[in-house]
């Protein structure tokens, strides 16, 4: 069974655009991330990408889950590992 789910791109049928009001700018984060995300997609940037554009996607994911996860949220939410146990 998959562990990761991109539902929302698949089912969202509000509006995609930046700057009207904070329910719209999140839902339209999350498209565009699963959008940009997408394998076929990926594939076909991620060579194309600078190493300073990998480093900085890197870091502000980083930085955003160092920010508001715990640690245990961290290992539950993003690794997906549901035997963490401190």
């Amino acid at each position: 069974m998959n562990q990761h789910s991109h539902q929302f791109v698949e089912t969202y049928t509000g509006l995609v655009g930046f700057g009207m009001d904070r329910d719209t700018d999140q839902n339209t984060i999350i498209y565009y991330l699963q959008k940009f995300s997408d394998d076929a997609l990926m594939q076909h940037l991620i060579r194309k990408m600078t190493q300073e554009e990998l480093d900085e996607i890197f870091e502000l994911i980083n930085r955003i889950l160092k920010a508001h996860l715990s640690e245990d949220e961290y290992h539950r939410l993003f690794l997906k590992d549901e035997h963490h146990h401190h």
